[in-house]
């Protein structure tokens, strides 16, 4: 960027501020001209998700190369997977408590017959095929090639991990290709940076086509519950993750402004794989490993969706409400434990979130599925507070699973979160 453009534009965070107002008042006041809008926001997670399976391959690979230990390597991803379950599980427990206090669903008496399945029809044929073997077969590539085609941030780990342990084994064999890898990634960052000046156009075109197809006026019938779920996002933040950054020594409001622009932009686009590359950046400049970095942010991407995790216990919950279904405590506490595995059933699934949601209603067969149709008017709403809550938890995961496995330069952090060390 030149001086010029420095001096006059303002910061990113501004940038994307502007744009998520402009399209939020384009889509109020032209509803049919900000639906319209929609391309301008996929075309820039489209821009995005192209780089995130070569980002992570290119990450992971050099990371792994680097640290010279497979034992280090088993370590970081055991304790990442019992971080993962353990917060996750924190996220539907909050989730059902607040729901079962709330009740958002107690005053829209709607009769169950009146309500249409077939809207939701994909979501529950696919629940069907929700399985352990699915999943785990799911994560396997038909092809390896076919990892960086598919969009699986799963199948792009397994092959990354695969190819990292097989250059720790080759040693000094495999320099070179190291060196090019690390070439590689150090392209891949630039191009992501340059992305990145389109971040407010796709921010006001996300939100343009939300405001506009949508409208303010759909929020009112359902406010109860969107209310609900982004209390409770801002609960399990500053509560749960609160404890979490302070147990880990580093103030979590704080790395919330660290990571700021990210959040707007999140927020903008209501993706939270919009600014997954940007983010690792910031850990590893954070004072993070690349190793860990690489290792748990696409994991988390998959295995720890804190946010996803109170949306869903908190819809399943409000859909038997609404439909006058009374639940026993011992069956939301069961729902509560099937959430714990369809949840990461469906990680490496297309919208896994309604297919969570038809996979354990329909093992209620009380709760009718055709309430899910209730949910797809406010769904866009509610997305941006889950995948902030889902960014921030991976964020801070990656921080605490570090300090964890003595990867983390506590000092470095400290002076850059306090703004002593901008560089």
């Amino acid at each position: 960027m030149s001086d010029i453009q420095k001096r006059w534009l303002p910061g990113l965070y501004i940038q994307v501020l502007i744009g998520i107002a402009l399209g939020a008042l384009l889509g109020f006041l032209a509803p049919e001209y900000g639906a319209a809008m929609k391309p301008l926001g996929d075309g820039f997670i489209k821009l995005v998700r192209m780089l995130i399976a070569p980002i992570i391959f290119t990450t992971v690979v050099v990371g792994m190369a680097q640290t010279g230990a497979m034992k280090e390597i088993g370590r970081i991803g055991v304790r990442a997977l019992i971080y993962f379950e353990v917060v996750s599980t924190v996220a539907l427990a909050i989730g059902l408590i607040v729901v079962r206090t709330v009740r958002p669903g107690s005053g829209l008496a709607i009769d169950p017959a009146a309500m249409d399945p077939s809207a939701v029809a994909s979501y529950t044929t696919a629940s069907k095929n929700l399985s352990t073997t699915q999943f785990v077969l799911n994560i396997i590539p038909d092809a390896m090639l076919g990892a960086f085609t598919s969009g699986e941030i799963l199948q792009v780990l397994l092959v990354s991990v695969l190819f990292g342990l097989a250059m720790l084994g080759l040693g000094q064999t495999a320099a070179p290709l190291l060196d090019l890898f690390a070439s590689a990634s150090k392209v891949l960052f630039q191009i992501v940076a340059i992305i990145m000046r389109l971040a407010p156009l796709g921010a006001f075109g996300a939100m343009a086509f939300t405001v506009g197809r949508y409208g303010i006026a759909s929020l009112l019938t359902l406010g109860k519950l969107m209310a609900a779920v982004y209390l409770t996002c801002l609960l399990f933040v500053f509560v749960v993750l609160g404890a979490i950054a302070a147990a880990t020594g580093f103030n979590l409001l704080k790395f919330l402004r660290y990571i700021g622009e990210e959040i707007l932009i999140v927020l903008g686009t209501s993706s939270s794989e919009s600014v997954l590359p940007r983010i690792m950046v910031k850990l590893e400049h954070l004072g993070c490993s690349r190793p860990v970095v690489g290792l748990v942010i696409p994991t988390g991407y998959s295995f720890n969706l804190d946010g996803t995790s109170i949306y869903m216990t908190m819809a399943a919950i409000f859909v038997a409400q609404v439909s006058g279904v009374e639940l026993s405590l011992g069956q939301q506490i069961g729902m509560l434990m099937l959430l714990m595995l369809t949840s990461k059933g469906a990680a490496a699934v297309t919208g896994s979130g309604f297919i969570t949601l038809a996979a354990t209603l329909s093992a209620f067969p009380a709760v009718p599925l055709g309430g899910l149709t209730l949910l797809l008017g406010v769904d866009r709403f509610m997305s941006e507070a889950r995948a902030i809550t889902n960014l921030i938890g991976n964020a801070v995961a990656t921080m605490a699973i570090a300090r964890w496995n003595g990867a983390l330069d506590l000092a470095r952090a400290r002076r850059i979160l306090n703004r002593e060390d901008e560089g």
